[in-house]
């Protein structure tokens, strides 16, 4: 082929998930073309694909990562604009899971795709061989499986699957779409039935539910056992079940023992539990019915309850007493070794998991690496049954399903007593089927702090924040401490940063692999030391931080900030102060502080302050700029991701997003270098802030809030301290207030209100409840 470029894509099928693949897509900021059939009431003959569009404007968690994207979605419908997949580089089909209804749109597609457009199918189960029957060759050369997890904008795995047809050129063309500008981590898998992911999640969730009925548990136990300790979400299985609809699951089953070959495991599990077809006929579908295994009553005050697996009613739900120490903390042997019902429990489900997905190499994937990622991408299991398996022991397993009677997988005996995993010269390698290991080997563009860990030091460490080397003469500064919660031990390493990269180093990229970039300050700390009233200590600590983040700002060198997830408080001031921010797609940042009765204290305010001032679409004069930063910062508003970042103005306009998390690093450093030649930093701003008058007015509009419940009496004091600030304080209109005159006013002010009693409750209750404090 020519190009290979997607520059649009169109999906077929505007259901949830075609839908949502469709706004990924747009988020991506490629523009698609969706379709739906024409519905058989009403003169819109597009409305079931606007309908899909309007619906996702509206859904929380949002599909669209700012309303702009959905601009880039257009619709119709495949009777009247079929054609235009002319202009498509791209077909997504995503309709219902019937084998005639797919062929019979490939069959229409045939005739209006140009040569070379590629064409693939969201399909959970099909096989791609029966897909393709009846299909011309130069159909079946740009023809693929692609099968994308809901919601697709969240969920990271895409399993990709090509046949003895398909044109390796269009294949790579896709995956390299999905991956870069999609953020997916596409997973190749064979063509069998239920691919990867599925077909492990589909046996995981029947052995769960077998075992559960068979042993009498309850659905609170169960969960319990087959949750956290397992390291998989803390649904467990029922609630799993409910999340997706305990309707899916007769489907799942239908399709993979009319498809998997005969002695495949799963027949001799796949059967029918009555009471489950009882439920679902009585609309009991999960939580997107009247309920499921767990439901909430709503005719007595919304009480949570639970079904009787022997007897079907619901009841309160209980506490299950599940399981203690090491069993609950990872330790799998411990568990599936625990007394009693726990141990039966979790070894009838994680044993017999684990030996199915050994079992699959290499008929569903040809690596065990393949295998691990599709189950922490697609189920969110903390780690791959190969993972997993490390943990419990291979010989273990082995031997223990021997001595059951059970066939043993072959690359379990080909481990024998030796690890799937392991660390060699610096290098992460798995085992083969051969008996050999081989290095795991990171797609281009790809860079993992954990692989660079692995085969350097540090060149700076502490308890609270660590700098790396990741090459080219750039370093990484990385947070350590618990939600990468930040202290004075950060602020030291910063400042020594700080010296060690102007004499030896180019540039300097904030990063690290967690989840979340940062929660903020240390409010634990910093609730110690306000109950032994250390002030100094605190008004150290809060200096520290302003001369650290100041000291990055005006470093000779450039600073690139590298966020993804979680990063409020500090996590966001200290992003405010880098000379670029290379975010992740999904980034949540705000500044937050005000939720505990304080004010940004980091430098936060000025940062906001000179953005919105410089903002060219503001009014003119000093007080749009102060009325917006007070707007977001007293709402404590976070962006929901790094494109609303970008309109709440957290990142610049200039700043990038990358969409695939394990392509962050990378791309920040590139950013980093890219910045080096030639580089000086930014001079200091300096503020016309409106004084007395801007407090009063903020205050009047505070009041409103107030008025209307929706502002407590704490929050107006707070809000009148950071009315305060962001107005200058004693300034004048004709007065220039220089950024240290305003962080002098921000240090006084934070001071003042962490004295407070009101704010040390909001302080406790947010540690105590991770939910704010309304007084």
């Amino acid at each position: 082929m020519s190009d290979n470029t997607i520059k649009k894509v169109c999906v077929i099928g505007a259901g949830t998930m075609g839908a949502g693949i469709a706004a990924q897509v747009a988020n991506a900021g490629v523009p698609v073309l969706l379709l739906d059939i024409v519905p058989k009431d009403g003169a819109n003959r597009n409305a079931i694909a606007e309908g899909a569009v309007a619906k996702m404007l509206k859904t929380e968690p949002a599909p669209f990562m700012s309303k702009s994207a959905a601009k880039l979605v257009e619709t119709g419908n495949i009777e009247d604009h079929l054609e235009k997949v002319a202009e498509c580089d791209w077909v997504i089909e995503a309709v219902i899971e019937r084998l005639d209804i797919k062929q019979g749109l490939y069959a229409k597609l045939e005739a209006v795709k140009r040569e070379g457009t590629a064409v693939s199918s969201n399909t959970s189960t099909i096989p791609l061989g029966q897909l393709v029957e009846g299909r011309s060759e130069a159909f079946k050369r740009d023809f693929l499986i692609t099968h994308f997890f809901n919601p697709p904008r969240y969920m990271r795995l895409m399993e990709i699957v090509t046949g003895p047809s398909t044109d390796s050129a269009v294949a790579a063309k896709v995956k390299q779409f999905a991956d870069v500008a999609m953020g997916k981590t596409v997973v190749t898998a064979n063509d069998t039935p239920g691919f990867i992911a599925n077909r492990i999640g589909t046996y995981w969730i029947q052995l769960g539910l077998n075992a559960a009925f068979d042993m009498g548990l309850t659905v609170e136990l169960a969960d319990a056992i087959a949750g956290k300790p397992m390291g998989v979400p803390k649904t467990g299985i029922f609630g799993l079940v409910d999340l997706v609809g305990i309707d899916l699951m007769p489907h799942l089953q239908a399709s993979l023992t009319s498809t998997l070959p005969e002695g495949d495991l799963y027949h001799g599990i796949a059967r029918e539990i009555p009471l489950i077809t009882k439920m679902i006929g009585e609309g009991y579908t999960g939580r997107k019915g009247k309920g499921g295994f767990y439901r909430l009553n709503k005719e007595v005050g919304r009480r949570k309850e639970t079904i009787d697996l022997a007897t079907g009613e619901y009841r309160p739900t209980i506490t299950a007493q599940g399981p203690r120490g090491a069993a609950s903390r990872g330790d799998l042997k411990a568990l599936v070794e625990s007394k009693g019902d726990i141990g039966a429990y979790a070894w009838a489900v994680l044993g017999a998991t684990l030996a199915y997905a050994a079992s699959l190499v290499p008929s569903a994937a040809s690596d065990l690496v393949s295998i691990d990622d599709a189950m922490k991408l697609g189920y969110n299991w903390k780690a791959g049954p190969f993972e997993m398996i490390d943990v419990l022991g291979a010989k273990y397993l082995a031997d223990r399903l021997a001595a059951e009677g059970k066939a043993v997988p072959e690359i379990l005996t080909v481990a024998g007593d030796r690890t799937f995993y392991r660390i060699e010269n610096g290098k992460r390698q798995y085992l083969a089927l051969d008996g050999e290991y081989r290095d795991i080997v990171r797609p281009k563009g790809v860079l993992r702090l954990a692989d660079i860990k692995l085969a350097s030091k540090p060149l700076l460490k502490n308890g609270s924040a660590a700098l790396w080397d990741v090459g080219d003469g750039v370093v990484c500064l990385e947070f350590t401490g618990k939600m990468n919660a930040l202290d004075g031990d950060v602020m030291k390493l910063i400042v020594e940063a700080i010296g060690l990269v102007k004499a030896q180093y180019k540039a300097l990229v904030v990063y690290n692999d967690a989840d979340s970039f940062s929660a903020g300050a240390n409010l634990g700390l910093a609730l110690f030391a306000l109950n032994i009233a250390a002030w100094s200590e605190i008004e150290k600590l809060v200096a520290g931080g302003q001369m650290a983040y100041k000291g990055l700002k005006y470093a000779p060198f450039p600073v690139v900030g590298a966020p993804a997830g979680l990063a409020v408080g500090g996590g966001c001031e200290i992003l405010l102060h880098c000379d670029a921010v290379q975010a992740h797609a999904e980034l949540y940042t705000g500044l937050v502080e005000c939720g505990v009765g304080l004010i940004p204290g980091w430098g936060g305010n000025g940062e906001m302050l000179d953005r919105w001032q410089k903002n060219k679409m503001m009014p003119e004069g000093p007080m749009p700029a102060v009325a917006k930063v007070f707007e977001t910062v007293s709402t404590a508003t976070v962006s929901k991701s790094a494109a609303q970042a970008k309109e709440l103005l957290f990142l610049r306009e200039s700043d990038a997003i990358t969409m695939n998390r394990d392509r962050l690093l990378y791309d920040a450093k590139q950013k980093a270098l890219s910045l080096v030649e030639g580089y000086t930093p930014p001079e200091a701003p300096h503020f016309r802030l409106p004084g007395e008058s801007g407090r009063v007015a903020l205050g009047m509009a505070a009041e409103g809030f107030h008025k209307q419940g929706k502002a407590t009496d704490y929050d107006m004091v707070v809000s009148d301290a950071l009315a305060n600030v962001l107005s200058g304080g004693e300034a004048d209109l004709v007065d220039t207030v220089t950024e240290q005159e305003l962080l002098k006013l921000e240090r006084e002010t934070f001071m003042r209100l962490v004295r407070e009693p009101r704010s040390i409750a909001r302080v406790e209750q947010m540690l105590e409840t991770g939910k704010p404090l309304r007084n």
